[in-house]
């Protein structure tokens, strides 16, 4: 039995914003111009991006609402009705609410009735979860379809009062992200029979190393590192966001290990036979930063493992960093934009650094 993606369908709110627009949107934290912005803006490449907030920032779509736009758009150029969908997994990092789970939230955004429901919950690899649940209920003959939806709505937490609310100057691992994250959805179907032209999943693997290194992305812990506390032990809410819990970290010292570990699986999976270097014809790779891509390509090179440049397709400098919706964005436009012959094999890699779990998938282009 093979398992095929057959529609997808992605929802980008408002204009695209300018690098020179960010500041002036998400606001000056105590009056004061960022000193890092344009440094960390310059490494990332990121020329334009999209928020799901105004200038007085209000949220103008909520999280589920912008799933549900992603799938809606998914829907509309498959073969299959919202009536038809057997089930749904869905993917974020945050959801509007702390409880329930997102999937609940989005089913009822889409009206779905009687589906088997699932939510997966991390960074940027959850989409690639999701879809990895919806997979393999797939291949076990318990559904027929499944409707598979990652979003990310980072914006809320970028705004210069939340920065404002934790006192003193902002230190590098809190700004940092605020110039790397953005709104979006991307939405997926997956069907036991092509349809068309589409996605056969050949394969879906993930690589965690939660146990090897310590967190490096995080919303939850305060700015004091030698303070271990969650923001559920404080007090008060406000105790905990005075003290920089409700804030979103980088640990840039860190970082560095996300190409290693990413490179690292693709060996893997070369070793397992799963990958031919020679044989892949697209590579898909959510690299956060343009800073990283260069840094992949030389490891893959050194390791003699290296795919030619022309193969690689990305959105990140025109769409930004959308967390867990990015690989999904990224194979919608791939699929509506860019040449592929039956027979094309893809390499779809998402590195996630929250507490580093790598995900890796392969596709092939089929014809019904």
């Amino acid at each position: 039995m093979s398992v095929f993606i057959t529609s997808s369908g992605h929802f980008l709110p408002g204009p695209p914003i300018t690098n020179d627009q960010m500041e002036p949107l998400l606001g000056l934290v105590h009056g004061k111009p960022s000193r890092l912005k344009r440094r960390i803006l310059q490494s990332n490449g990121i020329t334009t991006r999209h928020y799901a907030m105004d200038a007085n920032h209000n949220t103008t779509i909520s999280n589920a609402g912008m799933a549900a736009k992603a799938a809606e758009h998914c829907l509309s150029t498959s073969f299959l009705g919202k009536r038809q969908i057997k089930m749904l997994s869905a993917a974020t990092s945050q959801g509007d609410v702390v409880l329930p789970g997102f999937g609940s939230m989005l089913q009822a955004e889409l009206g779905l009735s009687d589906i088997e429901l699932h939510s997966s919950h991390g960074i940027c690899s959850s989409s690639m979860m999701a879809l990895k649940a919806a997979y393999t209920n797939l291949l076990a003959g318990e559904q027929t379809n499944a409707l598979v939806v990652a979003s990310e709505l980072t914006s809320r937490l970028f705004k210069a009062s939340r920065y404002e609310a934790a006192g003193s100057e902002l230190d590098f691992n809190a700004e940092f992200l605020r110039w790397m994250l953005s709104d979006g959805a991307g939405a997926l179907l997956l069907e036991r029979q092509p349809r068309g032209k589409c996605f056969r999943i050949d394969w879906l693997r993930s690589f965690s190393h939660a146990d090897a290194y310590p967190v490096c992305m995080s919303v939850g812990y305060p700015s004091n590192s030698s303070d271990s506390r969650s923001w559920q032990d404080y007090a008060t809410y406000a105790e905990a966001e005075a003290a920089g819990a409700l804030l979103i970290r980088q640990d840039v010292r860190l970082l560095e290990n996300i190409v290693k570990l990413g490179v690292d699986g693709y060996l893997r999976l070369i070793s397992e036979g799963r990958v031919q270097p020679d044989k892949v014809d697209h590579v898909l790779c959510h690299y956060s930063s343009h800073y990283f891509r260069g840094k992949i390509f030389d490891m893959m090179q050194r390791a003699g493992v290296g795919i030619a440049d022309h193969k690689w397709y990305s959105n990140l400098y025109s769409r930004g960093n959308t967390g867990c919706a990015s690989i999904f964005i990224m194979l919608d436009e791939f699929r509506r934009s860019q040449p592929h012959q039956v027979g094309d094999t893809i390499l779809c890699m998402v590195p996630e650094s929250g507490r580093f779990n790598n995900a890796y998938m392969q596709l092939t282009v089929v014809e019904a």
